[in-house]
């Protein structure tokens, strides 16, 4: 009888670290979890190829612009791989959407038009539909900066002067830490 009696004496005293461990197991499983669900967006944003001058209020694109259109879905035209492109936003002009339109059609995806201005839209539209891949944007000198500002959360991002069309904009969007941005030319 008195054996019995230890051994239910002994049980009570495990219980907190059976509880310690079970809250241990827990912890790191949604720890787990959470680390597996942190992903990067990749924001790449161009202003519009070169457009025809003129009084008309929506231009096309210049021959030189179509050549820039061109040479825009040959640097992220690759179908495979990391960093592929996976949806590709333009504002509702038409020099943005011919910009965007030779890349949309080597990769069969199609452009998404929205208004140029309208940054919190299409900020919760790619954040919604496009967290953790890659997306290219096509805007306007007014436009680009404002959204990688917004992205990126800095505000020394300069203006793109009227006669630059080759400046890229690539944001990467951690879902922890502090986004990033790469300026290049094309």
């Amino acid at each position: 009888m008195k054996k019995e009696h230890t051994e239910l004496r002994r049980r009570p005293l495990l219980t907190p670290i059976w509880l310690a461990a079970l809250f241990a197991i827990v912890l790191l499983a949604l720890l787990a979890v959470f680390v597996a669900s942190m992903t990067t967006t990749t924001v790449v944003l161009v202003r519009h190829a070169e457009k025809q001058l003129g009084t008309i209020e929506d231009p096309p694109l210049t021959p030189e612009g179509e050549q820039r259109a061109q040479l825009l879905a040959r640097m992220f035209g690759g179908r495979d791989g990391a960093g592929r492109i996976s949806g590709i936003f333009a504002s509702n002009t038409r020099r943005a959407q011919r910009t965007a339109a030779p890349l949309a059609e080597r990769l069969g995806i199609a452009v998404t038009v929205t208004e140029a201005k309208d940054y919190d839209d299409i900020i919760g539209r790619i954040r919604a539909d496009f967290s953790g891949r890659t997306v290219l944007l096509v805007g306007h000198s007014n436009t680009v900066p404002a959204l990688v500002r917004r992205l990126a959360r800095i505000e020394d991002i300069p203006e793109i002067a009227d006669a630059d069309y080759g400046t890229i904009y690539v944001v990467t969007v951690p879902t922890l830490g502090r986004p990033s941005v790469l300026r290049l030319s094309y």
